[in-house]
């Protein structure tokens, strides 16, 4: 049995042979198979490379589409992080921040740590890994994918000490698997059979989400841990009643991006207010950087609408505390943020603000957008609809978030 297995492992090809062999080894090391079996549609690999969680979780709602649309396991990445003084990417685990579980109400999927450990040596043993491309990267006079080349496309693949031998050009094939027959070319030209696994070197997914994996969000769902300290902070620093959350993007590096978007009317998560086709009008710098004054009177008018007693602000910069504070001192609306950086959990409150209003340009607004629109939460952006009054747009949200605590 084991001469047979051994000769099965090192076959090519994923055969339902080598299949039998993993169960049977499975079966003899007393593990569950039913908690560790192998998907013979094959499984989907990829490294969240490009920009940082906003832009990564946008490409993961497209390559989760894409692994149903192809029928194979979508093997979760790590979110891909870079630390103050790091000379290198941190590679957090998928579920430090999201349950796994709801996911799998759509698909099947696997986390990273999961697949490499107890699957990866027999479905993608080493000298079969193959990293996926649309074509050559690296420069000029490259022939090959360069897969672990640069930050953090290195870094990803060597923290599961993961090295390619070889390349595979998959174009003109494409990832849109909603509007065309392109899962059928995939699965024609990739059989599952002869390649188990496709490993891309970046996302397979398009940037901004696509519209028809938007909703997908209804099953990334933060962990128990995160979401029970967003419902802490709001219960032990928030006064109870309504409150309004915002976002505020204004970093220096920010303030450059908006200097240009007037030029690029698609820029960044631009579609998800003004369409993907600028439907509703074209990019503006208020849009993108809007002016204190128009912040101000935004809050204003939707803490007066909502009877809000509280207003969370999430920032990479300038929170506007006290012109804020000033602002609302009237009406006796505290001000809030947390004492340490924490996006995730800056996401998490807002998710549960009784209105969010977030940057129309902003992936990172985008994500809390998504998930509100999954859950029929309300939510506007700064100086949008273009040419209306501050504070113009839905703001029904006269429910208060702190009862279902």
């Amino acid at each position: 049995m084991l001469s047979v297995c051994g000769v099965a492992m090192k076959w090519r090809y994923f055969t339902s042979q080598s299949i039998a062999c993993f169960t049977a080894a499975i079966m003899l090391a007393g593990l569950s198979i039913a908690d560790l079996s192998v998907d013979p549609s094959g499984y989907i690999l990829y490294c969240p490379c490009m920009g940082r969680f906003g832009n990564q979780a946008d490409h993961f709602l497209g390559a989760l589409g894409f692994a149903k649309g192809l029928n194979r396991t979508l093997v979760l990445p790590p979110w891909v992080e870079y630390r103050y003084g790091q000379p290198k990417s941190i590679q957090v685990p998928f579920d430090m921040y999201f349950n796994v579980k709801p996911l799998r109400n759509y698909h099947r999927v696997i986390t990273m740590e999961e697949f490499m450990e107890n699957l990866a040596d027999t479905v993608w043993p080493p000298d079969r890994r193959i990293s996926f491309c649309y074509m050559a990267r690296g420069g000029s006079g490259s022939t090959g994918c360069n897969a672990k080349e640069g930050n953090p496309f290195g870094p990803f693949w060597d923290t599961f000490r993961i090295d390619f031998v070889g390349s595979e050009f998959y174009g003109p094939l494409h990832f849109d698997v909603h509007h065309s027959n392109v899962a059928e070319q995939w699965q024609k030209k990739y059989s599952p059979e002869r390649w188990p696994v496709l490993a891309f070197a970046g996302a397979p997914a398009s940037f901004p989400v696509q519209p028809d994996n938007r909703m997908l969000h209804k099953y990334l769902v933060w962990n128990d841990s995160i979401r029970e300290k967003a419902k802490e902070f709001i219960k032990g620093s928030m006064p109870r009643g309504p409150f309004v959350g915002i976002h505020l993007r204004n970093g220096l590096d920010w303030t450059r991006a908006c200097e240009h978007v007037e030029q690029s009317p698609n820029l960044f998560a631009a579609p998800q207010c003004l369409g993907y086709r600028n439907e509703f009008g074209r990019a503006t710098k208020e849009l993108c950087f809007p002016s204190k004054d128009t912040i101000v009177k935004t809050v204003k008018s939707i803490v007066r609408k909502i009877k809000a007693v509280a207003v969370f602000v999430a920032s990479d910069s300038d929170h506007m505390l006290d012109t804020l504070g000033s602002a609302l001192k009237a009406r006796k609306v505290s001000i809030h943020r947390l004492e340490q950086s924490n996006p995730h959990l800056d996401l998490a409150i807002l998710g549960l603000s009784n209105h969010f209003v977030g940057n129309c340009i902003s992936s990172f607004s985008a994500f809390a957008k998504r998930e509100r629109d999954a859950r029929g939460l309300p939510s506007s952006f700064w100086a949008f609809p273009l040419n209306t009054t501050p504070g113009d747009g839905d703001t029904s949200a006269e429910n208060t978030m702190h009862d279902e605590f």
